[in-house]
């Protein structure tokens, strides 16, 4: 084999290796909230664009053998009525994020604290924050508010 031909078989494998580790390096972390494509990602259920920076939800989870995949809503109500339907709901590996509805700030929706009154994209009214106050509700509280209201509006 010439010296050409050994390096150029050698740049080929320093080029692959070079790309499988930028691609591992640069994926998609596997857990917390990612980053949304503001008016361009679209709500998993409803299909609008997620575009309220205070209202915003994320749920990241999957099949238990596959890798978690990111999924974005519009309302924190598209995100639990959503969530009910998969069958992976309950595996450990699932994730739930809100915005915090004063500062935008990701926040866990499962220990998050929510404020009812708000004006909000599918019009649930929940407004999450990190901490609790007066009047507030829990997450199993704001679920029942959440289907409480779909079931009023539909």
């Amino acid at each position: 084999m010439s010296k050409l031909s050994k390096a150029s078989k050698l740049f080929k494998l320093s080029a692959l290796l070079v790309v499988l580790v930028l691609a591992a390096c640069s994926g998609e972390p596997k857990t917390g909230p990612g980053e949304v494509r503001w008016d361009k990602d679209a709500c998993a259920r409803c299909i609008m664009s997620v575009s309220d920076h205070n209202f915003s939800a994320q749920v990241r989870g999957g099949e238990a053998e596959r890798k978690t995949k990111l999924y974005f809503f519009d309302d924190v109500g598209c995100a639990v009525l959503w969530l009910e339907q998969q069958p992976w709901r309950e595996d450990a590996r699932t994730e739930m994020w809100v915005t915090d509805y004063k500062t935008g700030v990701w926040i866990n929706a499962f220990t998050a604290s929510y404020v009812t009154g708000n004006i909000t994209p599918m019009d649930y009214g929940l407004g999450a924050q990190p901490a609790a106050t007066e009047g507030s509700l829990n997450y199993d509280q704001a679920v029942l508010e959440i289907h409480d209201r779909e079931n009023r509006l539909h």
